[in-house]
């Protein structure tokens, strides 16, 4: 288990939506910092909430980042784009973008402050991932994060004995920028900040924050038509 009293957290993606629901959160939890990242970050009136620039598909700015936040004690991988809806369709580099921004950008991130959690004692990282880590909707956006979620449960099994925990956080839709388009039912940014971080706290390995999350979850141990009800028609 790991306790946010006290704690150093860097949160990527910060500045808005569900990132911005987890530090208005962790404030309310007695951390001692909270590092904000956003490709263009906008200064906080709180002291204990410093903003800093990161684009999680550059290595230099992970680097710097690094550089500027020796004290880390949690890592919150929150920042994520999505993608169009097609595999046929899209163009490939947009394919390849969305894998560089919600697969390859939270693993650098990791690789860089998994030695920085260590030297402060150990920790934790969270992972933001998605209900759409077990079906196939919304293009290359759902194998992301599924192989995402993978990576998560791989990452988690080398750091069982170097003293640093792993949650993986799963959704559905929540209300944000991402989702304006999105008719469906959407939670509450703030419900899904409070469940992840409740996770942290009980060293949860996953955290399905909503009933979204928990039916797909279920649905993948019965027939393939539980998921995808349409091949039936």
């Amino acid at each position: 288990m790991t306790t946010l009293e006290g704690a150093v957290v860097l949160v990527t993606g910060g500045n808005r939506g569900i990132g911005k629901a987890i530090v208005d959160d962790l404030l309310t939890r007695g951390v001692r910092k909270v590092y904000a990242t956003a490709r263009d970050p906008r200064p906080s009136t709180d002291d204990r909430i410093v903003t800093l620039p990161l684009e999680v598909t550059d290595q230099a700015s992970i680097d710097a980042l690094a550089a500027a936040a020796p004290d880390v004690t949690v890592l919150i991988n929150n920042a994520g784009s999505s993608s169009p809806d097609t595999y046929l369709d899209a163009p490939m580099k947009d394919i390849r973008s969305v894998f560089e921004i919600n697969f390859f950008g939270p693993l650098n991130l990791t690789r860089a402050f998994v030695p920085i959690i260590e030297r402060n004692g150990g920790g934790h990282i969270l992972n933001a991932l998605s209900a759409l880590s077990w079906v196939a909707w919304h293009g290359a956006y759902a194998a992301t994060k599924a192989a995402f979620w993978l990576q998560t449960n791989a990452i988690r099994l080398e750091l069982l004995d170097r003293g640093i925990g792993v949650t993986g956080l799963h959704m559905g839709y929540v209300d944000t920028d991402m989702t304006a388009a999105v008719t469906s039912p959407k939670e509450n940014p703030a419900d899904i900040a409070k469940a992840a971080l409740d996770g942290i706290e009980a060293g949860a390995f996953e955290v399905l924050a909503d009933e979204t999350s928990r039916q797909t979850k279920a649905a993948m141990s019965g027939d393939i038509t539980n998921l995808y009800p349409q091949l039936t028609a």
